[in-house]
């Protein structure tokens, strides 16, 4: 662990979920191949068509509507939408096999398994700051078996904008009742979670993966998250 900046008070810990406390990689490969399958079984036209095409579909949505970005869960499912009404399916059919492939993602992106001294860390550091969510995706504390430690999980696109722009940060301190600085938050992305926290007036640690130099320093770098225990 590298200290970069005096550390304020701290009662609360944030945390970034994808890349974080797990590995997404793996968790939206599997989503993706379970949203392609479904698409081929209720629309046979789709078959053929890989990831890239849904992705493209997303981009073009995103420069016709940018705020779009901000709700990933929404941005996939209207994606899909506008992908199967450009292979020629009528809007109403699109929209109903939209909502059919999409959830079948969201179960594969939902299914995430903590590994156990993970839990044990979270488990313990509960034991003397409460925690939360904030995330930029959509994946689900309860459904990863975590939402008795956590107090609340705020996510992009229903609770505000995302990181790095502060409002979910702000949002969290608002509903706990105390000031930005005495939140600790810590994730992954530099951009998302070190800047995000810093604009909202948080303190920030980094979980650096890949040894990156950058411009603006967190107030802690950590190489693995097991190295919170000098939190405690």
């Amino acid at each position: 662990m590298q200290l970069f900046k005096a550390l304020q008070p701290i009662s609360v810990l944030s945390f970034d979920l994808d890349d974080t406390l797990y590995d997404n990689k793996p968790v939206i490969a599997a989503a993706e191949a379970a949203m392609l399958h479904s698409l081929a079984q209720h629309a046979p036209i789709t078959r053929g068509y890989d990831s890239d095409f849904w992705w493209q579909q997303r981009r073009l949505l995103a420069k016709a509507t940018p705020e779009i970005r901000h709700d990933l869960g929404r941005w996939r499912l209207l994606g899909i939408e506008a992908g199967l009404v450009s292979l020629g399916l009528s809007q109403c059919e699109s929209g109903e096999i939209a909502e059919v492939a999409y959830t079948a993602f969201w179960q594969e992106r939902t299914n995430i398994k903590i590994k156990p001294e993970v839990k044990a860390l979270l488990t313990a550091l509960a034991s003397r700051y409460q925690l939360i969510a904030i995330t930029n995706g959509n994946a689900c504390i309860q459904k990863m078996g975590l939402g008795d430690l956590f107090e609340f999980s705020l996510q992009a696109g229903p609770d505000g904008r995302m990181k790095p722009y502060a409002d979910l940060f702000l949002t969290a301190a608002s509903r706990l009742q105390i000031a930005p600085q005495h939140i600790l938050h810590i994730g992954d992305s530099h951009r998302a979670d070190v800047l995000g926290a810093l604009n909202a007036g948080c303190q920030a640690a980094w979980l650096d993966h890949y040894q990156q130099q950058v411009a603006v320093l967190p107030h802690i770098r950590l190489t693995e998250l097991n190295l919170l225990k000098a939190l405690l």
